[in-house]
């Protein structure tokens, strides 16, 4: 099965914040991801960016927002996810396909599409605090874990375990069941 191609590779800029980490990219060309349903996803040149929306808790196991195959998924992913009309789960169903298509092995999908939901259900279900820049999403990772943080650990644990043995092929959907027996969306 094809899960779709990009443009090319994204051509970016690192910007600086003197207040803020130096985690944003400026894009300096258009960039997109044409999924398998024929369905374009642009990354228009001047957008910022800035990694892969993955829970911090969850970069020890899952990876960081600029490593490894997914990068260019979670430049697509970014500005889907804040894109009128899109919702959250078709971001994150491109997401998958996205990392699908950039080299992701089918496993290494799962677990980063069960990242970016269980970041999705956070931002909704976890009260405000808890989400603060200063709390959870970005702490230094020697602190010591808060108890939301080990808690989605675990869930992302638990569904990574029910996803590996799921055939190969499996669809999001089948994903999506897995996800709903551990978090409610």
């Amino acid at each position: 099965m094809s899960h779709g191609t990009f443009s090319g590779n994204p051509k970016t800029e690192w910007l600086t914040d003197l207040h803020d980490e130096d985690r944003n990219m400026l894009l300096l060309e258009d960039f997109s991801f044409t999924d398998p349903a024929g369905r374009v996803w642009p990354a228009p040149k001047g957008e910022t960016i800035n990694g892969a929306s993955i829970p911090r808790p969850l970069w020890s196991t899952v990876g960081s927002p600029y490593t490894d195959d997914y990068r260019r998924a979670s430049v697509v992913h970014d500005i889907a996810c804040n894109t009128h009309g899109v919702s959250r789960k078709e971001a994150d169903a491109m997401f998958f396909h996205a990392c699908r298509a950039g080299g992701c092995s089918e496993a290494q999908a799962r677990i980063l599409y069960a990242g970016v939901r269980i970041g999705a259900w956070a931002s909704r279900s976890l009260p405000k605090r808890t989400m603060a820049k200063e709390n959870i999403l970005f702490r230094l990772p020697l602190e010591v874990p808060t108890t939301e943080e080990q808690f989605m650990q675990s869930k992302l644990s638990d569904i990574s375990a029910e996803m590996q043995e799921l055939p190969p092929g499996a669809t999001i959907e089948q994903l999506d069941d897995i996800i709903a027996c551990h978090l409610q969306f």
